[in-house]
């Protein structure tokens, strides 16, 4: 274990008792050994301190609670109080397959470049069953470009170089949503990015998470893609921009479509994206689709 680096394992948690030993569990289980775990409890109302109290004899794990401040303070938290080597992130409802850390590691260990390994990811329902895997494509090396396009990385499946943090930042505790979208943009522009091509991360998906309210994730990414192009304007290419940015508003006016079935902000929307690219061809068939549901 002296010989292996230590990881920082980071929970932050808000009202999660239900899941919350489910996470702890499933990162104390890992086969990779020298870990700790640090439990952020950003002010739960819950019966989250009682269940945290399961884990009082395991030295591996430290409860931190703190006033309710949002998840980036909560996260921010952890990092302050992390001492390990690489940091890794776990939400509160998810899980891990046991290998994960034992399969990442290696590959931060291999490269000095590589800031951030990450992986695929399997879905689960409320009760932990499998439901199947994301198969998106995954993307290694300088990624600011596909990154840019579209957020292809798994928080919770990402293991991360502590420098990073100390050398860019971390989360943005001003920012609502798309927190990890915003860092790793940031983390692109200096480090290398690999994966494993396995999904190593179990995502639940159940009826109270934030991440359903799509017109704000959105409004959200597109501020955060605002922002990386200012602070970062020769990273990205133009017409990579401009690929980002059909994609975002071709997905933006699906998202609003899919909220009240109105087809006028849909189009607006559209017409945006064909702004930024007008050869955009999924946009054109959106646009199509779009105006067949009039007749």
């Amino acid at each position: 274990m002296q010989e292996q680096p230590l990881v920082s394992v980071v929970i932050a948690t808000y009202n999660m008792s239900k899941y919350l030993p489910s996470a702890i569990q499933s990162a104390l289980n890992q086969t990779y050994k020298n870990i700790e775990i640090l439990v952020i409890d950003d002010g739960s109302t819950d019966s989250t301190r009682e269940v945290m109290a399961a884990f009082e004899e395991e030295q591996r794990v430290t409860y931190l609670l703190q006033q309710n401040k949002g998840q980036a303070s909560a996260k921010n938290h952890g990092i302050r109080k992390a001492t390990g080597d690489y940091i890794a992130f776990l939400d509160a409802d998810d899980t891990w397959e046991p290998e994960k850390l034992e399969l990442q590691v290696p590959v931060l260990m291999a490269s000095r470049s590589v800031g951030l390994v990450y992986s695929r990811l399997a879905y689960i329902d409320e009760n932990g069953i499998k439901q199947g895997v994301l198969n998106d494509r995954l993307f290694r090396g300088r990624i600011s470009g596909p990154l840019l396009i579209e957020n292809f990385i798994a928080f919770g499946s990402c293991l991360v170089r502590r420098e990073c943090f100390e050398l860019l930042g971390r989360f943005k505790e001003n920012v609502r949503m798309g927190i990890d979208y915003d860092l790793w943009l940031r983390f692109s522009t200096r480090y290398e990015f690999d994966y494993v091509d396995r999904p190593l991360l179990n995502y639940r998906v159940w009826g109270g998470q934030m991440s359903k309210n799509c017109k704000s994730r959105y409004e959200n990414g597109i501020a955060i893609m605002n922002k990386f192009l200012a602070d970062f304007p020769d990273v990205v290419d133009k017409s990579t921009q401009n690929e980002a940015w059909a994609h975002t508003y071709l997905g933006f006016g699906r998202c609003m479509y899919s909220i009240d079935q109105r087809i006028g902000p849909a189009l607006r929307l559209y017409a945006i994206a064909l702004r930024h690219k007008p050869g955009y061809i999924p946009a054109w068939k959106a646009i199509i689709a779009t105006v067949l549901r009039l007749r």
